[in-house]
């Protein structure tokens, strides 16, 4: 707000809304305020003069927007309008008169420059699959057949009398698997057959095949069986619907005749495989993003996955999850939402309120009970700032701990009854959140959900709310970095902020940081840890047998200890704040093994010596006779070529291999009395 002065447009809607011009003025900088008590009618006028001189003016009533534009278009004015809601959201409210601090917060929210979205096009040329079981899939058919280009594939029909018309064709299958998306999805058909053109009742088909394949643009099931997919509602140009109710084939026919043409949907994640911690040598690490995916548009590809953008639904819990990075969500970004959180909060804060609470919520929903709870109840509670994102499960730790450094008291998530999409996500990041925050003198119950579809039951169970303690110095920082960089910046400064910081909280097993400690006695410094950490975690010292970690930098993503050969590596989860700042630490450290001949260093005392124990009277290469072989182990490699070759030591002279164990001799042997050989 202090960048550009900004003109602002507020209304008390026929003096039902307090406003404080002279604290508005205050709490916004840069700002020029313009009031009114009608401007969607008698001071209409006052708007359109506002566009003339800023093309980008804010005008604080959303719900007329409609009314503001038609007004522009008719004075031939090109200006592009942001909207706020305050009404509902705050004026509106048994607590309106204390609503001014929110009313500030919620304007300049509203003024910050809005996010751009990456887009995707898909096309449809209206091939479809009329999926279905009897006469039903004909009907569906039938109606769609003037808009559409119609096959008909009936699974398992039992009676099913031809169509009075050939309009479309007909087979039998049943799909057996489902790939894809609008204008593109891949079928694979089981017990195919085209109908006999004699069938006088019941359809006759003539000889099935399996493994049969099609494609196509569109899907329209009415079969009433299993979803071809995951969370089939989600997926792009897959319509479904229950056979036996006419209201929803009703619906389902009107939403097919529509998909034709070219469709532009949402990027909503943005991916980079390069800093993917999902395995490494086909050794399986985090999996974070592939257990909350709903719609299985994310798959494993080698060392990364991949994400079909096409088939993702934007629920946005991969990027929540991701603790690299990898995955970030685009709408807006983890960087754009924890700005808007500062504005929000700071501005609410410098306007003289107290103890906020967040209420974070997705737009068709969250905005249907708020709207509903101001106009037949008590509306919001004055210190109770909603804050709308696309989904509910974008949210992710980073946005959390910078919210309770700017100063929020409590945060509460609105959720459907019967969710739209999977939740785990949310719920694995609060359950993160939440001994985070409780171990840094926050309230036990600071971050929570309330899962509801009526409005009352949200007023009640925010009253219920008792914020607890706040950050005692809350912070200022400007957010900047990809999500792991802001991560760490925005836990930095939580715990800066603390009512009571500690500098050490264990966190519940598949949190996304941590340490890694090593059993040294077992460990060899191998050193296949340090190829395999994805983050650069695990290190290595070019210039002496060492083994480092840097704690911030570990993901907790467990590769180091699967790929571990002796097994000597353990994770701890746990939020360690001196260890955001300070260097790596060493795991293992020896004293490199100087050459036996000329003492080069070529490999660690402890793997010299732990190979010639290993070895030592115990392999057929190196016993008996041919025990001084080894003194090569202590050689370079250079030397040991040399000594081999003056010694003229034969490879194929190192005594009689042992006879391989077949399983005639383990039979023998089970044979003998205990075993004896």
């Amino acid at each position: 707000m202090t960048e550009t002065t900004r003109t602002i447009l507020v209304c008390s809607c026929e003096d039902t809304l307090p406003l404080d011009l002279k604290a508005l003025n205050a709490a916004l900088p840069g700002a020029r305020l313009l009031a009114g008590r009608q401007l969607c009618g008698a001071e209409i006028d006052t708007v359109v003069r506002a566009g003339a001189a800023d093309a980008a003016p804010l005008i604080a009533c959303a719900r007329m927007a409609p009314v503001f534009e038609a007004a522009f278009d008719d004075a031939g004015i090109a200006a592009e309008p942001a909207y706020a809601t305050i009404r509902e959201t705050a004026g509106w409210s048994a607590q309106g008169q204390a609503a001014t601090p929110k009313i500030a917060a919620l304007l300049a929210l509203a003024a910050e420059p809005s996010a751009e979205v990456p887009m995707l096009s898909l096309t449809s040329e209206g091939v479809a699959i009329v999926y279905g079981t009897d006469e039903t899939a004909f009907e569906v058919a039938a109606r769609l057949s003037d808009t559409l280009d119609i096959t008909v594939v009936l699974s398992r029909p039992d009676g099913v009398m031809p169509p009075r018309a050939a309009e479309f064709p007909i087979f039998r299958g049943t799909i057996r698997s489902a790939t894809g998306h609008l204008g593109a999805f891949r079928l694979g058909v089981d017990d195919f057959a085209a109908p006999a053109p004699s069938s006088r009742g019941a359809l006759r088909f003539a000889a099935a095949r399996n493994g049969a394949r099609s494609e196509c643009d569109l899907i329209i099931d009415v079969s009433g069986g299993t979803p071809l997919f995951p969370a089939a509602e989600l997926r792009p140009g897959y319509l479904r619907c229950d056979p036996r109710d006419p209201a929803a084939r009703e619906r389902l026919i009107a939403e097919a005749r529509e998909m034709v043409g070219t469709f532009d949907k949402p990027r909503y994640v943005a991916f980079d495989p390069g800093l993917c911690a999902h395995a490494r040598s086909r050794i399986t690490g985090c999996t974070r993003c592939l257990d909350v995916c709903p719609t299985g548009a994310i798959t494993p590809n080698g060392d990364a996955v991949t994400i079909d953008p096409a088939i993702c639904a934007g629920c946005g819990g991969c990027g929540a999850l991701c603790p690299t990075g990898a995955a970030s969500y685009a709408l807006p970004t983890p960087e754009r939402l924890m700005h808007s959180l500062r504005t929000l909060l700071t501005t609410y804060r410098r306007a003289g309120g107290t103890a906020p609470l967040l209420l974070i919520h997705d737009s068709p929903h969250g905005e249907e009970l708020i709207h509903a709870l101001s106009h037949q109840g008590a509306g919001l509670p004055a210190h109770v700032l909603p804050v709308a994102v696309n989904e509910v499960t974008q949210l992710g730790l980073e946005q959390i701990a910078a919210a309770f450094a700017y100063g929020a008291a409590a945060l509460r998530v609105i959720t459907r009854s019967k969710p739209r999409h999977d939740e785990t996500a949310l719920h694995r990041t609060l359950d993160q959140a939440g001994p985070i925050l409780a171990g840094l003198g926050f309230a036990a119950d600071a971050v929570g959900v309330i899962a509801t579809d009526d409005p009352d039951a949200l007023g009640a169970a925010l009253d219920a709310v008792r914020p607890g303690p706040v950050a005692l110095h809350p912070a200022t920082f400007l957010p900047a970095g990809g999500k792991s960089q802001l991560q760490r910046l925005a836990l930095g400064e939580l715990h800066a902020a603390a009512p009571a910081p500690v500098e050490r909280i264990a966190l519940p097993a598949g949190a996304p940081m941590g340490r890694v400690t090593v059993r040294a006695e077992g460990c060899t410094l191998c050193l296949a840890c340090v190829s395999a950490c994805p983050t650069a975690a695990l290190a290595a010292n070019p210039d002496r047998p060492e083994l480092t970690f840097a704690e911030t930098l570990c993901v907790q993503c467990g590769l180091c200890a699967r790929t571990c050969p002796e097994k000597v590596i353990t994770l701890e989860p746990r939020l360690d704040f001196a260890a955001l700042a300070a260097p790596p630490v060493t795991l293992k450290q020896e004293d490199p093994y100087p050459c036996d001949a000329c003492g080069k260093h070529f490999g660690t005392r402890a793997t010299i010596e732990k190979i010639r124990a290993r070895l030592a009277g115990s392999h057929w290469m190196f016993a008996g006779a041919n025990a001084p072989r080894l003194d090569l182990i202590g050689l370079c490699e250079d030397c040991r070529v040399i000594a081999a070759t003056r010694a003229a030591l034969d490879p194929y002279a190192a005594g009689e291999r042992p006879r391989p164990r077949t399983a005639d001799d383990y039979r023998t042997d089970s044979k003998k009395p205990n075993g004896a050989g």
